[in-house]
């Protein structure tokens, strides 16, 4: 489906303003978005049984003092963007942090994973500076189930005491994708938990970790935080320090950037992390498998620029998905960073058939 060019909302002020703007733009989008995720949570095709709405707000609302513990601004970010767009501040925590809210569900629920369970699916990649021409990349593509793809939006935002970001994301989410000013980019990759707990949700650490001024201490907010659920982050400053980390509740192995691409699709790899990772369905894993081996092998040799990364998510056999029954899997968009000379670019849709956007950063606080 070709789509328009990426939607850009840009704020700046205090965390409440920048959350009202949010809220208050895209409020009728977010209302929706926010009852379609509670309702997949209360039916049961996430959390391995059956739950009243009651019941699943009661363990977002347990979750609500480790995203303030976390991040006081990033939560009355939160809290504003909720009211302005008229949801709860538990629904706040649904729509952003669905994927590891559920991890959190199914920890709380006890019950046995089922097979429904289909997550994000993002083939990503950390390109040191001696494959790019000494400007390393952060790229990726954004998948989901296709009903997600309508929400996606871009972020300039320019906060009064924290960096300027360009954010990746979608309505009512904190931010998923990222560059600051500061030269600091993060990306993400979903994996499943079996060790979630009542804690913070991946859009806020995406967020906090786009707070610093370097990659080690944007890896050291990770260590860090109180996770709610299971994802692999990415992160990329512009020194060409770089870091793949798959962050589970009870562990984090870190792999750093080397001299090749670190390349990370939705199966952990580290022994720690395979550990306490949910079984994949058959389909699922193949699919991870594939666009692994595929993203590579197109990385194998020679300098990389963005027009290879640009073509890598438009790759037609593995990466570059399209949405088919029963999983209804879509690559919902893309971005491709590059920290040492704040360049971003950003496809809404799949990239395959819609162009890559250069974006404009914002500026920092003068």
């Amino acid at each position: 489906m070709r789509r328009p060019p990426i939607r850009i909302l840009d704020g700046t002020g205090s965390p409440e303003a920048i959350g009202a703007l949010h809220g208050s733009t895209h409020a009728a989008e977010i209302r929706h978005y926010a009852t379609e995720r509670v309702d997949l949570v209360t039916a049961g095709l996430w959390s391995g049984g059956t739950l009243s709405r009651d019941d699943v707000l009661a363990i977002a609302t347990a979750m609500l003092p480790a995203h303030e513990r976390f991040d006081g601004d990033l939560h009355a970010e939160m809290m504003a963007m909720a009211e302005a767009a008229g949801i709860s501040a538990e629904e706040a925590v649904i729509v952003g942090g669905f994927t590891d809210f559920v991890d959190t569900v199914r920890a709380v629920v006890g019950g046995e994973m089922p097979a429904s369970v289909v997550e994000d699916d993002c083939t990503a990649t950390v390109v040191p500076d001696g494959r790019a021409n000494g400007a390393g990349f952060l790229a990726q593509t954004w998948d989901m189930h296709d009903t997600a793809t309508p929400h996606v939006v871009l972020l300039r935002l320019r906060p009064d005491d924290a960096p300027a970001v360009t954010v990746f994301t979608t309505t009512g989410c904190l931010g998923q994708i990222g560059m600051n000013s500061e030269g600091v980019c993060v990306g993400i990759n979903n994996l499943t938990a079996l060790d979630g707990r009542v804690g913070v949700t991946w859009p806020s650490v995406v967020r906090g970790m786009l707070k610093t001024s370097t990659a080690h201490d944007a890896l050291d907010v990770l260590l860090g935080a109180e996770l709610a659920g299971a994802h692999n982050f990415l992160v990329l400053d512009r020194s060409g320090e770089g870091y793949n980390v798959e962050a589970m509740p009870s562990v984090r192995p870190v792999t750093p950037l080397g001299h090749d691409p670190l390349v990370h699709t939705n199966h952990a790899l580290d022994p720690a992390a395979a550990a306490v990772h949910a079984p994949k369905e058959a389909g699922m894993m193949a699919s991870s498998q594939a666009r692994l081996r595929k993203a590579t092998e197109l990385l194998a040799d020679g300098p990389i620029d963005a027009a290879r990364l640009i073509a890598l998510t438009r790759e037609p056999e593995a990466i570059c998905q399209t949405a088919t029954a029963p999983y209804h899997v879509e690559s919902s968009g893309a971005a491709v960073m590059r920290p040492r000379t704040g360049d971003f670019w950003a496809c809404w849709g799949l990239p395959a058939d819609n162009d890559f956007e250069h974006i404009p950063a914002v500026a920092a606080a003068p």
